[in-house]
Order: structure tokens, then sequence, then C-alpha cells
């Protein structure tokens, strides 16, 4: 394990982190608090809940297994949670339950500031990332 998954690994075990969007998530307007909160037994996995509603999202942190997902996240998006680099970020990608197995959302990853919770999600232009993407296949 490299030094920064072994630092991922230890910063996803952490307890629940507030976290306040730049503005509101599609089709969650109006809401911008949630928190962050890992899921028992489930390693890489989150719930991403509204503070003040019953919203909840399930989040997978990419860095906790083989994915090789590494989006290129945009100096724009960086800017407007505060973020110098990408390696104040944190990525996670939506994770949908099904009869099938688990879809991820590749192309509109949620992007958190490790310091402050700012938050928000980017959807991004580069095709080679599915909005549907079955995990483990």
């Amino acid at each position: 394990m490299t030094a920064t998954r072994a630092q991922a690994a230890h910063t996803a075990q952490s307890a629940n982190t507030a976290v306040e969007f730049a503005s509101p998530m599609p089709g969650l307007s109006p809401y911008t608090a949630f928190t962050l909160e890992q899921i028992a037994g489930a390693e890489g996995l989150y719930a991403l809940r509204a503070d003040d509603a019953d919203v909840r999202l399930f989040v997978l942190d990419p860095q906790s297994g083989e994915y090789g997902y590494e989006p290129s996240i945009p100096g724009d998006v960086r800017a407007e949670i505060g973020a110098a680099d990408d390696s104040v970020i944190r990525v996670f990608v939506v994770a949908n339950p099904s009869a099938e197995g688990v879809y991820i959302n590749l192309r509109a990853p949620i992007v958190i500031h490790r310091d402050t919770g700012r938050a928000a999600q980017v959807i991004l232009d580069d095709q080679a990332y599915p909005i549907r993407a079955l995990l483990g296949s």
C-alpha cells in the first residue's frame, strides 16, 4: 500500500465528517449541509446524509480498492472548495444498489476538501468515465 493510500485509509476510518456543498447537488436542491458517515464493515463505503432532511446517498471512496479511478478535477472546481491542488481533496463516487449489483457514477464525482469539508459535485467532460458502471465488472 502506498503512503497516499495508507493516508486515505486512515482518513477514511476517522469520525463522521461535516460536509458543506458550495451549491446543491443536481436533484438535491436546496440541501447543502451533509454528514459523511462510514458504513461499518464495508471498507470505502459511506452514507452522505443531509443534516436537515431525510435525504441519503451512498458514496464510495475509489481509493479503498484497486479501481484505477483518478479523474482530473478541473481547477475551477478545486477553487470553488478552496483546494490549491489535488492533495487536499477526497474524491467519492455515488453508489446505487440494484438487483444486478451496485452501480457507480464515474462521470460525476463528489470532491471534498480534507480539512474544511467544503464540497462540490463535478460533471466530467471525459466520456471515458461512464455514468453507470457495475462495480466489480
